[in-house]
């Protein structure tokens, strides 16, 4: 079973990380919601979530912390001082060679450091040089695949490998090139790539709005072991 939150701070990590009372505080500089968020580390108090919050806005982040199963009496009491529910997550995983196949010659591509074109796409999604840093701080095995079709490129993803598992980020395939199978085949790159440098299992977290990825993933055989949600003040 994967360590969801383990196995993001590895392969999606923060800039800094700071323990505050019992949480820890993810210094993300503008890295996105995962990389900025606060977890419970032990057992808190409320004067413990006050110290987070000015720690949080010191940074320049909204306060936002990261709750996992178990935590009902976090997110209530986070609820209480006007947190609001946002996005919950699911985890998906598989066995990586359950996953991995062959795609198309010149459809999908392993490259490291991700070319111009790839960071181009990137940032048409709105994934600029703050997620990309966060890409280039990752540790270990990791690459970029590039997905192609209609002989242009038209795709793109991030993969690392932490203790054994290889989890996917940042996949995007630009508008106009959509629900031709790109997706799918990058996936099976991506767990082709896993495998071969050593990943037993690949996962990936979606929202759970996101119905054409859970649709996807469901759909290469991929199944939910985790959930998570975020409280956020936005004042």
């Amino acid at each position: 079973m994967i360590d969801s939150l383990a196995l993001t701070d590895a392969t999606w990590p923060a800039a800094a990380r700071h323990d505050v009372g019992a949480f820890v505080v993810r210094e993300g500089q503008g890295g996105g919601q995962r990389v900025s968020s606060a977890t419970a580390s032990g057992a808190w108090s409320e004067a413990d979530i006050d110290r987070v919050e000015a720690c949080q806005r010191g940074l320049g982040q909204v306060p936002l912390f990261l709750i996992r199963p178990g935590e009902a009496a976090l997110d209530a009491a986070l609820q209480a001082r006007g947190y609001t529910l946002k996005d919950p997550v699911h985890l998906y995983e598989a066995a990586a060679h359950d996953v991995a196949a062959p795609t198309p010659a010149l459809s999908t591509f392993a490259i490291w450091p991700p070319l111009a074109i790839q960071r181009d796409i990137w940032a048409e999604d709105g994934i600029g040089p703050a997620r990309i840093a966060v890409m280039d701080r990752a540790r270990g095995p990791k690459t970029a695949i590039l997905g192609r079709v209609n002989d242009r490129a038209a795709g793109t993803a991030f993969v690392a490998i932490h203790e054994g598992t290889a989890m996917l980020h940042a996949l995007v395939v630009v508008p106009a090139e959509r629900r031709q199978g790109l997706a799918a085949k990058m996936m099976r790159a991506a767990a082709t790539w896993s495998q071969d440098h050593g990943a037993e299992r690949l996962g990936v977290l979606v929202t759970a709005a996101n119905a054409p990825a859970n649709a996807l993933y469901a759909s290469l055989g991929m199944r939910i072991v985790g959930q998570y949600h975020y409280r956020i003040h936005r004042t």
